[in-house]
């Protein structure tokens, strides 16, 4: 089964605490990076434990909640090798997997209620990148972009 990696900074907690117990009890192995409570912390500290552990294989796919979704979003996206996405439907949820490779998920626990949110996870857990020529031609631009840009 896949191994998850998830993570929030305080205006994430309460739905990371909610999706943690979810995502294990369907069979998932979960690893929580953190924060353990509600007093204030910094996002790009969570987003950057999040990276780091997908990028050295201790897990395949990375959950971040913050307040957005997009400052998590932006701070792991300063990673080579992370492609996040912010994602508040679950189109996007199954389609950022399906057509680029999205390998970390950025949700905003003040954006969306818990039940969409439940569904979004799922849906982007399950969802598998498709290898289509024309997505794996757009996925080799944007890797040619970050080798340049991010030495």
């Amino acid at each position: 089964m896949m191994k998850v990696i998830i993570a929030s900074d305080h205006a994430g907690f309460d739905y990371k605490t909610l999706l943690l117990k979810d995502i294990q009890q369907h069979g998932y192995e979960v690893t929580d990076l953190g924060t353990c409570n509600t007093e204030p912390d910094d996002y790009p500290d969570h987003a950057a434990a999040v990276a780091n552990a997908i990028l050295n294989k201790e897990g395949e796919r990375g959950i971040i909640i913050c307040g957005s979704g997009v400052g998590v979003s932006v701070a792991a996206n300063k990673f080579k090798g992370i492609r996040a996405g912010v994602c508040h439907d679950t189109y996007s949820a199954h389609q950022c997997v399906e057509h680029d490779n999205v390998n970390v998920l950025c949700i905003g626990e003040r954006v969306v209620g818990i039940e969409l949110v439940r569904e979004i996870v799922f849906t982007f857990l399950k969802a598998e990148f498709t290898h289509a020529p024309r997505h794996q031609k757009r996925l080799d631009k944007i890797n040619d972009i970050e080798n340049k840009n991010m030495k």
